[in-house]
């Protein structure tokens, strides 16, 4: 209905339905009275949803139908969405998470039919929207810059290239005071143009906070940025 017409329909309102078969107007319901065609495999009272069966059940909480089976899913209090069951004690809660609008697409998340990716921070992201992301490179939420999976990997292969990567002589012994995007720590590391690391978690998820402090107190004065935006990692 809404794909065809210029209004949305409101579809806990709907009070009666007409046979496509024999045109009879009746009560909503699964089956004709008249003809007894089958309206849908699946049909919710509810949300007066009719759909193929896709092992769907209502969730009362978050007061729409969900593809199932509910067995495999819970729904937290907290986030209030329904999330599959090995996240259960398994995710960071962030309250009423699910009425934010995906941070890539800015789509709704909560009544979408693509599913949900929770990222390690609590955020969430259309699995799609996820997907993409990580074929693009990007591998920090869009709002907290957190990192959107486990790069433990990934640290240690920039720990080995800067091992093998020293810096010129007048930068070494160079020091700059970094935010970790991961911890939030705050810690001063030495300086590398190929990331410098937190020394309270080891990422690398870090952002430079001020310029360069040089040994014997000598400040070069450069632009605050993330050394590491540009490094692209691949999620294996």
């Amino acid at each position: 209905h809404d794909a065809e017409e210029n209004h949305q329909m409101d579809r806990f309102k709907v009070r009666e339905v007409q046979c496509s078969e024999c045109q009879m107007v009746q009560q909503a319901q699964q089956t004709c009275e008249q003809c007894h065609v089958q309206f849908g495999e699946y049909y919710c009272d509810i949300c007066h949803l009719f759909d193929k069966d896709k092992k769907q059940y209502h969730c009362q909480p978050c007061g729409i139908c969900r593809i199932g089976p509910r067995e495999k899913y819970f729904h937290c209090e907290k986030c209030n969405l329904c999330l599959a069951q090995d996240l259960r004690g398994n995710h960071k809660c962030v309250e009423n998470v699910s009425r934010q609008n995906c941070p890539v697409c800015m789509e709704d998340i909560h009544t979408s039919r693509i599913g949900a990716h929770v990222l390690p921070c609590g955020h969430l992201l259309h699995k799609t929207c996820f997907d993409d992301m990580v074929r693009t490179g990007a591998y920090r939420c869009p709002l907290c810059m957190h990192s959107a999976w486990d790069m433990e990997d990934h640290w240690d292969q920039i720990d080995k290239e800067i091992a093998q990567s020293p810096m010129p002589t007048e930068y070494q012994g160079a020091t700059v005071r970094i935010i970790c995007n991961d911890c939030q720590a705050h810690c001063t590391v030495p300086f590398h143009v190929l990331g410098m690391k937190c020394t309270g978690c080891g990422s690398y998820n870090t952002a430079q906070d001020g310029g360069l402090i040089q040994l014997f107190g000598v400040i070069v004065h450069r632009t605050c940025m993330s050394l590491d935006c540009e490094r692209k990692p691949t999620k294996a």
